[in-house]
């Protein structure tokens, strides 16, 4: 009898497409060098009843490796993934290209579909849409995933979230499930260093309980569609009607500005005991924080000093 003729060493990469026969199957992994004793692994599967139950998708097998572990990886799904990293603060709009490309699908179509304010429904989230409950993680998807299954896959990462103790702690400072996570949003952009972030917390729980307007310019921003190197006192009046506006309107916004992580979450939840009412961004991304408006005058002073010196 002939010997079968060696396989070259390496992985090679096969895909199943939807409803193909097993001999299709062997004809792919024939094709990409990764059997060469198509009899064999044919009975094998046949013996086994293994043949019936390839699931479809792209894999990555070993050249030569045993027929156990091949019908193995083809049976049970195990699937080439491709990472997706959504990094704290990100809005559904930065979002939508990173899920576009993963889902093989167009970026636009990608925002437009989740900026729908009716899905906060059809999803079972507390905000007005998707914004800021499409938790911040690094994913792993199979290649052509359904949008579907990445929106499902990454609510149920922020719902994870949510133990019985985030959840008392949530009654007891009692803010919503929305006005907690919309909170939290405000502190992941407002944050450059982790360890500010429950103080900033205080900030904003601390205005909230005197009826002082947020101020936030991170909401400002969102409501004018986002970023600007400079926010000018005339750009704030231009959204003055809208309701992220918080220098125009007291309170939290409707929702979220874009996905806090667990950090900004907890700081929410857990503000520092402070009496701060003011904080200013110095030029390297540090606060200084300050309790009365005067204070909050020099502060801005000083930041403005550094800036020069630094230029």
């Amino acid at each position: 009898m002939a010997c079968a003729p060696p396989l070259p060493p390496g992985e090679a990469v096969v895909r199943i497409p939807e409803g193909a026969t097993f001999d299709v199957v062997l004809d792919s992994l024939e094709s990409r060098q990764i059997i060469n004793r198509r009899l064999f692994v044919h009975t094998y599967a046949r013996m086994r009843g293994l043949d019936r139950f390839v699931k479809a998708g792209t894999y990555r097998i070993e050249r030569g490796a045993p027929t156990r572990r091949i019908l193995d990886i083809l049976t049970t799904g195990r699937v080439v993934t491709i990472p997706m990293t959504i990094p704290e603060g990100f809005t559904i709009v930065a979002m939508a290209p990173r899920i576009a490309a993963t889902t093989g699908s167009d970026s636009a179509a990608v925002a437009n579909r989740l900026a729908k304010r009716s899905l906060h429904l059809d999803w079972d989230v507390p905000g007005p849409g998707l914004e800021g409950y499409m938790f911040p993680d690094t994913y792993r998807f199979a290649e052509g995933i359904r949008i579907e299954t990445v929106v499902a896959t990454m609510l149920e990462a922020y719902r994870a979230y949510w133990t019985p103790e985030r959840r008392d702690r949530l009654r007891a400072i009692g803010l919503s499930e929305n006005e907690l996570v919309t909170l939290a949003s405000i502190i992941q952009a407002e944050a450059v260093y982790t360890d500010e972030m429950t103080t900033i917390s205080s900030v904003y729980h601390n205005r909230l309980r005197i009826g002082m307007r947020l101020q936030a310019d991170p909401t400002v921003l969102y409501a004018l569609g986002g970023h600007r190197p400079r926010l000018l006192y005339a750009a704030i009046d231009s959204v003055a009607d809208n309701p992220y506006n918080t220098y125009a309107h007291a309170g939290l916004p409707p929702g979220p500005i874009g996905a806090p992580g667990a950090a900004a979450l907890d700081a929410a939840l857990n503000p520092a005991d402070t009496d701060y009412l003011y904080f200013v961004a110095r030029p390297n991304g540090e606060h200084i924080f300050t309790r009365s408006l005067r204070e909050h005058n020099n502060a801005r002073a000083q930041v403005r000093r550094e800036a020069s010196s630094a230029r």
